[in-house]
């Protein structure tokens, strides 16, 4: 496989007045004599991680679009063959290599937004727990606890949320809060997933191509 090739990244020096300088983090002109050789090496190496890391970003831009533009090119000819495309209305899709032993799945994923209902399930979810037993259901109250405790872009988790539309709980209450969450869902748009997988014969699992840099 080619190596990522390097973009430039500008050195981060300037001249004034025939000297060289560095601005440092405030905005400051700093001599580069006066510079540590760490602090410069530091800055050195960041400027080549991040010109090998902004092509590597451009070349999977790249392979997006040429991946969309060519099953949407086989798309194509399915269509004038038989007057159909592949997949279901939502646009989740697997393609297979003959010998079975590559595909490509895209997958559309609903993006989900909570109306105001979503406070009435969280008050009747609180009366739930203050009439139980703080030591019956702890698994339960730690779900809750994380389903409604914010992150740190102020969203609520939404997969504990869900996890506590699967949990089967007789009580009315719960019951109708898990009935106001249903209705507090929102579909406020859709995201387009591209996911490559290999495997070394017909029976063994498939093993995901790996894109995301902290799963490499």
């Amino acid at each position: 496989m080619e190596a990522a090739t390097e973009t430039a990244i500008p050195a981060g020096t300037v001249q004034v007045g025939g000297k060289t300088y560095m601005h440092d983090a405030k905005g400051h002109l700093v001599p580069i004599e006066a510079i540590k050789p760490a602090d410069k090496l530091q800055d050195e190496t960041v400027r080549k991680i991040i010109g090998y890391a902004t092509e590597l970003s451009a070349q999977i831009g790249r392979f997006k679009e040429h991946t969309f533009n060519d099953l949407s090119a086989f798309e194509g000819l399915l269509a004038q063959d038989y007057g159909a495309t592949k997949g279901g209305a939502k646009g989740n899709k697997t393609f297979l290599t003959f010998d079975g032993l590559q595909k490509v799945q895209v997958q559309v994923a609903d993006l989900i937004d909570f109306g105001a209902e979503l406070q009435i399930a969280k008050s009747l979810i609180d009366e739930c727990l203050t009439e139980w037993s703080a030591d019956s259901r702890p698994e339960i109250r730690a779900i809750v606890n994380r389903a409604f405790n914010v992150d740190k872009e102020g969203q609520i988790n939404r997969a504990e949320i869900f996890m506590l539309l699967r949990l089967d709980i007789e009580d009315e209450r719960w019951k109708r809060a898990m009935e106001a969450i249903r209705d507090a869902m929102r579909v406020i748009g859709s995201k387009t997933y591209v996911r490559c997988y290999q495997r070394a014969s017909q029976d063994a699992p498939w093993e995901a191509v790996t894109i995301d840099l902290a799963k490499a």
